[in-house]
């Protein structure tokens, strides 16, 4: 619509707006119970959250639930939540934790070097462009992604949590994350004005390495030093007390961890027009460890992320997934539901939009990640429910567990990590597949900056 044929709102249009609002009794008692109560509060459904019980059929018992706090690390606390559980297992713990703050610490170090890598490699752009906008826009969030936590674990490995605890800047990260931010900004500034004044590639590495020193000294500050070895100390369930010294992270991770990552593949349930089933994809400049494995997903149709979770579980371990958490979800009864909140009955609207069409209009994205725990299957061995952990604390939902049902599951997960061994011949061919590459920021690369 040009701008000769454009219309401003009428007096007359206002009018009538007001006149037909005030005609429906239905308005009047949605607008008092809404100002009054506010708009989600107003739309809570009763019923919905009476059906959804926290009961399934394929249940796998945990320890206590953890905590993220102010930070944005659901996709490591998801991640070294799925292996506790081996650990757990294999040496008949009550409880036990992981480090996130540990890998939370390389991680900022390897994004930094990424993004500033990164920016070596657009320096010829100019900062208007669309690229170097994204990358500057956050060049060392918490958020991440599965195969991103996997190159973390085989480069630095990991420890207990009680040989590198949290601190304030692990548990609310936004103070360091605004001075990194800041750091990080200013470094790519320099780095370009010395690329526009045509110093050479040497000049432009020796800058950078002084760079990432400062970055470190910085983490070291706000993070604590990471330890190089350390002794492990436990008492297993039946009272028996352990302990074993001069571990590092890496004999840690291969003797109580032990879990081969190249076996664990990401599956995206994405059905837009420019994502074809069958296909691997990859997200370009979304990475941390630059010599690390890249990200990669298979596009599969939503019953074949189904098909594999439930497998996986069956055999008796977890499954780390990304979702769009916000969407028709209550975080104090912990229910994930399409009908948790009947908004279109409080505003007398429809809400139309595909999966696909959320997607590529903006609705939605992936936003957090989480871990199944188990799934709950009809008569016919259909899931009707899903069990979540959570990593918020025990408060939400039923302590720290989420129930999410099936119809949820189909409209707002995105992607679910898997053993190889639940994928078809096919499907591990289309996998290993050279990748299609994504856009920096299309929707399957956003649990890297959201949460």
């Amino acid at each position: 619509m040009n701008q000769e044929t454009a219309c401003g709102v009428s007096q007359q249009q206002l009018e009538k707006f007001a006149a037909d609002f005030e005609s429906q009794r239905a308005n009047l008692v949605a607008m008092n119970a809404v100002t009054a109560n506010g708009l989600l509060g107003s739309a809570v459904n009763r019923t919905a959250a009476q059906n959804d019980v926290h009961e399934f059929s394929i249940s796998l018992e945990q320890g206590e639930i953890t905590n993220q706090k102010q930070s944005g690390r659901c996709w490591m606390f998801a991640a070294l939540n799925t292996m506790r559980y081996q650990v757990m297992k294999k040496y008949n713990l009550k409880t036990f934790e992981l480090s996130q703050a540990y890998l939370f610490f390389w991680d900022k170090l390897e994004k930094s070097n990424y993004f500033l890598e990164s920016i070596l490699e657009t320096a010829e752009l100019p900062t208007g462009s669309r690229l170097v906008s994204y990358l500057l826009t956050a060049p060392v969030g918490d958020g991440g992604q599965w195969d991103m936590l996997c190159n973390l674990l085989e480069k630095y490995g990991v420890v207990p949590k009680t040989a590198y605890p949290e601190s304030k800047s692990s548990s609310a990260s936004r103070e360091m994350d605004s001075v990194l931010t800041e750091k990080l900004r200013e470094d790519a500034c320099i780095l370009r004005r010395m690329y526009k004044e045509h110093l050479d590639e040497e000049a432009l590495r020796l800058r950078k390495d002084e760079m990432l020193n400062e970055i470190y000294r910085l983490l070291c500050i706000c993070l604590g030093e990471p330890p190089k070895t350390f002794t492990f100390e436990y008492r297993d369930a039946d009272k028996n007390f352990h302990r074993e010294t001069g571990l590092t992270p890496k004999t840690f991770f291969e003797k109580y961890v032990g879990l081969d990552l190249k076996d664990y593949v990401s599956l995206i349930n994405a059905p837009t027009s420019d994502k074809p089933y069958g296909h691997s994809y990859t997200v370009k400049y979304l990475g941390n460890v630059r010599e690390g494995r890249p990200v990669r997903y298979l596009n599969l149709p939503i019953e074949e992320l189904k098909k594999a979770a439930i497998a996986q579980m069956q055999d008796g371990q977890p499954v780390w997934f990304g979702c769009d958490v916000g969407k028709h979800s209550e975080r104090d009864t912990g229910i994930m539901d399409l009908d948790i909140r009947s908004l279109e009955n409080l505003l007398d609207t429809q809400f139309t939009m595909t999966k696909a069409e959320r997607l590529d209009y903006g609705q939605s994205l992936m936003t957090h990640a989480m871990v199944f725990q188990g799934v709950n299957l009809d008569d016919n061995g259909q899931p009707n429910r899903w069990r979540v952990e959570n990593s918020w604390g025990k408060d939400p939902g039923k302590d720290g567990y989420y129930v999410m049902t099936d119809r949820w599951f189909d409209e707002y997960m995105y992607q679910i990590v898997v053993n190889k061994k639940y994928l078809t011949t096919e499907q591990l061919v289309a996998y290993n597949a050279e990748p299609i590459e994504l856009e920096p920021w299309d929707p399957m690369g956003s649990l890297a900056i959201t949460d």
